[in-house]
């Protein structure tokens, strides 16, 4: 059986075949903004700044998120080199979460 992590990114690039994801940071930053994003993804190893605004905004807009992947593991499930990635389908959101949150 697959660990929950490797679950997570095999949805990933799922979901990315989908079109069910958005990504680069002015895009997913305003879809957090106008609630259209219900799961983010925050590459672990993004700078500071980029991680201090993107939480920020997750948790004041009350979006889940999580920083579990680094750029690379992200970018290899979704074949794009990315460090933010917004999940806009509520269904594969849900499925994120539950995955993350039973590590």
């Amino acid at each position: 059986m697959k660990n929950k992590r490797q679950q997570a990114l095999g949805l990933l690039g799922l979901a990315r075949r989908a079109r069910q994801l958005t990504s680069g940071e002015e895009t997913v930053l305003k879809n957090i903004q106008t609630n259209k994003a219900k799961f983010v993804f925050l590459a672990g190893d993004a700078g500071v700044a980029t991680a201090k605004k993107f939480t920020d905004k997750c948790r004041y807009y009350h979006i889940p998120y999580s920083q579990a992947f680094t750029k690379d593991q992200l970018s290899q499930a979704t074949g794009q080199s990315r460090t933010v990635i917004g999940v806009m389908q509520p269904g594969f959101a849900r499925k994120f979460e539950e995955l993350m949150t039973m590590e």
